[in-house]
């Protein structure tokens, strides 16, 4: 999925590396964080419950542990809020779209009206 990330800027084409990604304790594995160090992305991900009590067993040879920025990581929240806005269109939330550019269209569909609604709104 981070391969087609784009990240806009002020001038030129989009980045395709972001200077961070929030994840939840799901993607708290070491190939993930060893990926997104690969690529200098740092990973705002708190380690889950077991992994840390397992690393703390190992005592010393258990390795540091995983830091995150938790503010960061409540940000989080709004966008989870955006999906399940998003999933309560019921195409979107079972799939009827069969191949992935009926789906993105249908993404894209319910994205504008999310936004003329709010956009009416506020009027």
């Amino acid at each position: 999925m981070l391969n087609k990330i784009r990240v806009p800027g002020p001038t030129g084409r989009p980045r395709a590396r972001p200077d961070t990604v929030a994840a939840d304790r799901a993607y708290s594995s070491q190939a993930n964080r060893a990926y997104l160090r690969r690529r200098h992305i740092k990973a705002v991900i708190p380690e889950k419950i077991d992994q840390q009590a397992n690393r703390k067993k190992k005592g010393p040879a258990g390795g540091r542990p995983v830091t995150y920025d938790p503010e960061r990581y409540r940000q989080r929240n709004t966008v989870e809020r955006r999906f399940q806005k998003i999933k309560t269109w019921r195409g979107l939330a079972t799939r009827y779209g069969r191949t992935p550019d009926s789906y993105e269209a249908g993404l894209h569909l319910r994205g504008s009206i999310m936004w003329l609604k709010l956009l009416t709104s506020t009027t």
